[in-house]
C-alpha cells in the first residue's frame, strides 16, 4: 500500500470522526430547569425532631407560586418562592377552626417550620424539608395515595356543599350517608334515613367526570335533623353532578351549586 493511500485513509477517518462529533453536538438538547415541587401535593411520612402535635400528617400543595399547608388542624395559604434550595413562604393566612386535643398546637408547629425558610430537596417523588431543627420527609400524594376509582368504591359523605359554604357536622359523621356505583352503573347506598337505589351514568371529562344520577329511596321518616341531612344528600344527587377524585376524596357538585364531599371507605 502506498504512503499516499495511507495518508488519504487517515484523513478520511479524521473527517468522519469530526462529522460524527458535530452531529452529536447538534442532536444534543440543553438541559431543562431542575424539577421543583410546584404543581404537586406532598404528604409527610417521617418526621425527625419535634413531632407534629396530634400526629399530623403535614400536607403541602404547591400551585401557581403559592402553597396550601395543613398539619392536621387549620389550612394555611401563602406565597412561596423556591430560591435555590431554600423555600421562602410569606403572607400566610389560615382558617380559624378549633381543633381537639393536641391538634390545636399543630398550627404553631407548622408556622414555625414554614417561617424558618426551610431547605428543600426533591428526589423523584420524595420531598425533604429541613428547618427549625426538624426534618420532614414527604411523598407525592399521587404516588402515596393513587386516585380511587369512581366505580366499585364505597363513598362516605363527610361534608355537605352549598353555593356559599362547606358544612361539617356531628350528625353527618353519625349517619355516614354512603353510596357505591357498580361497574354496570347500578347505584346503591344509604341517604341518612332511607336506602337509595338507582343508576349512575359516568361520562369522563378533562376535569374529571360527569355523573347522571337517577335515584329512588325507601319511604321511612326519621327525626328532623336526620331528614335535613338526607334531603341535602338527595339534592346533591339530583340530576347530573361534576365529579372530581383526589386520592381517596370525591367532590360532587351539581349545577345548582349543591354537592357533597366524600371519602373512600
Amino acid at each position: 500500500m502506498s504512503a499516499n493511500l495511507i495518508r488519504f485513509g487517515a484523513a478520511l477517518l479524521l473527517t468522519l470522526a469530526a462529522a460524527t462529533a458535530c452531529s452529536n453536538d447538534d442532536d444534543s438538547e440543553p438541559a431543562g430547569p431542575p424539577p421543583t415541587p410546584m404543581g404537586h401535593t406532598y404528604i409527610s411520612t417521617e418526621v425527625e425532631g419535634t413531632p407534629i402535635p396530634g400526629g399530623g400528617p403535614l400536607t403541602l400543595a404547591f400551585a401557581d407560586d403559592r402553597v396550601s399547608a395543613s398539619a392536621g388542624c387549620n389550612t394555611h395559604n401563602g406565597a412561596v418562592v423556591l430560591d435555590g434550595n431554600t423555600m421562602k413562604v410569606s403572607g400566610l393566612a389560615s382558617t380559624l377552626m378549633a381543633c381537639p386535643g393536641d391538634k390545636m398546637d399543630a398550627d404553631q408547629w407548622l408556622g414555625d417550620l414554614l417561617n424558618a425558610s426551610p431547605t428543600w430537596r426533591l428526589d423523584e417523588s420524595r420531598l425533604t424539608l429541613e428547618g427549625n431543627n426538624t426534618t420532614v420527609v414527604m411523598m407525592d400524594k399521587k404516588v402515596l395515595m393513587p386516585d380511587r376509582p369512581l366505580r366499585g368504591t364505597p363513598w362516605v359523605v363527610t361534608a355537605l356543599l352549598t353555593p356559599d359554604a362547606q358544612i361539617h357536622s356531628q350528625k353527618i359523621d353519625e349517619l355516614q350517608p354512603t353510596f357505591t356505583i357498580a361497574e354496570d352503573g347500578t347505584l346503591t347506598g344509604f341517604a341518612g334515613c332511607n336506602r337509595l337505589t338507582g343508576q349512575a351514568a359516568i361520562t369522563e371529562t378533562p376535569e374529571g367526570a360527569d355523573i347522571a344520577f337517577t335515584v329512588a329511596t325507601t319511604k321511612m321518616m326519621c327525626d328532623p335533623e336526620t331528614m335535613e341531612v338526607e334531603q341535602a344528600v338527595l339534592t346533591a344527587l339530583d340530576g347530573t353532578a361534576q365529579a372530581t377524585v383526589d386520592a381517596n376524596e370525591l367532590t360532587l357538585r351539581n349545577p345548582n351549586g349543591h354537592g357533597l364531599m366524600l371519602r373512600a371507605q
